[in-house]
């Protein structure tokens, strides 16, 4: 039964799924934002938030479970260096989507995923 389980399964199996966020993770750490469709962002937006609010820590065991999901050792001290100091006061809501419609000749609704300043 699927009860609780309301996820969007962007039309791929766990393991692509899985692959697909981490590394829209990867490149929104990286990047500070990122151009996707609106779908992938609110599927992305809990599972970054998340890995920020364990890198606040800034413990070997928060580097190590951040390091097992985002998967580049870059951005893994990126977030525990730059991005997760500066929400040291924050309690959660760390990112934006902000929707642009439609772009060119793409049918799904577009969005950009970005953190706060």
């Amino acid at each position: 039964m699927r009860h609780h389980k309301k996820r969007r399964t962007l039309n791929r199996p766990k393991a692509q799924r899985e692959a697909l966020l981490r590394s829209l993770a990867r490149s929104l750490v990286l990047k500070n934002g990122i151009t996707t469709t609106s779908a992938k962002a609110k599927e992305l937006r809990p599972f970054i938030e998340s890995l920020v609010t364990t890198s606040k820590q800034n413990t070997l065991a928060s580097r190590r479970v951040v390091a097992s999901r985002l998967g580049s050792p870059e951005a893994v001290k990126k977030l525990h260096d730059t991005i997760a100091p500066r929400y040291e006061a924050r309690k959660g809501g760390y990112t934006r989507i902000v929707r642009l419609g439609r772009v060119g000749n793409r049918v799904a609704d577009m969005a950009r995923i970005e953190f706060l300043a």
